[in-house]
């Protein structure tokens, strides 16, 4: 697969040709089931290639997506998106346990409990198109980004139990304070309980699998970037005047917009790190800043050290407010 990306482009997916077996994915796999036997649950999920990751309602397995299965793809995913969901060995697995608890949640229908809505509420609740996180709450372990345990009483769950599921997660000392504790030790009781025990459902269905997906890569690409795109921070004038000058004092200084895109690529990994935004957001948001310094013709007034670290607090701040404005909603 050494194509060049604009031919690579115009592949579908279903051409791809790709598998998990004799792939690190089969070998994440198979750490997860140990995982699993160790904690002694006897249910294996299974798995197949997709456009992302996800579990579908009613389904014993779940879905992986297609550039974790080739480093071409990985390589494409990152020139597209800025970053690989599930790149590393340790986010790939943080993922796959989540979905885990996903799997069993319908596997064991766990959500018919009364415990389990007490705990974490109502399954059947509709999914948010917005989510609006509290960063600072302890009633919600974090596992994922974005405080995603807060997104709805099914991720609760699935985080929940991928916390309690990581070896050497120290839940008990990790959580003690928290009123989040409460579920997990629920988690634990529950998980003991079924141990042992074959679920309820079984299936062996796969819902979008590769083999199935007759669009291109390039019209995947697309749809992503639209989505991780269209909502995002507005920044203001007075904001970027805080920080440059269009005053003639200032001349001889650099433009704005030459410095930002000097460490831009180091900007986008800082904000992304502190917020849990997407990187192609936060370019997005690079992009328009840096063009609207050009149109105001700022430049620096600060050295470039301190004009940096103004930026950083910037760019992190309204990218907070973005957060707190509404979050998108993801479903793994």
């Amino acid at each position: 697969m050494a194509w060049p990306d604009e031919r690579l482009l115009d592949l579908r997916l279903c051409d791809l040709g790709v598998r998990i077996e004799g792939t690190e994915l089969e070998w994440y796999i198979e750490r997860l089931y140990q995982e699993l036997a160790r904690k002694g649950l006897v249910f294996r999920p299974y798995f197949w290639l997709s456009n992302e990751f996800f579990t579908p309602d009613a389904h014993s397995g779940l879905a992986i997506p297609f550039y974790l299965a080739h480093p071409r793809l990985r390589q494409l995913e990152r020139r597209q998106m800025y970053e690989v969901e599930g790149g590393t060995e340790t986010w790939c697995m943080r993922i796959l346990r989540h979905e885990v608890g996903h799997v069993l949640d319908n596997a064991y229908r766990l959500h018919f409990r009364r415990r389990y809505r007490q705990l974490f509420g109502s399954w059947a609740v509709k999914y948010p198109e917005f989510y609006q996180p509290k960063p600072y709450s302890k009633s919600y372990v974090i596992h994922l980004d974005m405080w995603y345990a807060q997104a709805h009483p099914a991720e609760d769950f699935a985080e929940t139990f991928a916390v309690w599921l990581r070896p050497g997660s120290g839940w008990r000392q990790r959580y003690a304070d928290w009123p989040a504790l409460r579920k997990l030790k629920y988690v634990d009781e529950l998980m003991g309980d079924i141990a042992g025990e074959a679920p309820a459902v079984t299936t062996r269905r796969q819902s979008k699998p590769l083999r199935d997906l007759r669009y291109t890569l390039r019209e995947h690409y697309a749809k992503k970037r639209a989505f991780y795109g269209t909502e995002r921070p507005h920044f203001y004038d007075n904001d970027l005047r805080r920080l440059f000058s269009d005053d003639r004092r200032y001349r001889r200084n650099p433009t704005a917009a030459s410095f930002l895109r000097k460490f831009k690529p180091d900007l986008r990994q800082m904000v992304s790190r502190w917020t849990g935004e997407y990187r192609y957001t936060i370019e997005q948001v690079l992009n328009d800043i840096i063009a609207r310094c050009q149109e105001l013709r700022l430049r620096l007034v600060h050295p470039p050290e301190r004009s940096r670290l103004d930026t950083i607090v910037l760019v992190t701040v309204q990218t907070m407010n973005y957060l707190h404005a509404g979050n998108p909603r993801v479903a793994l």
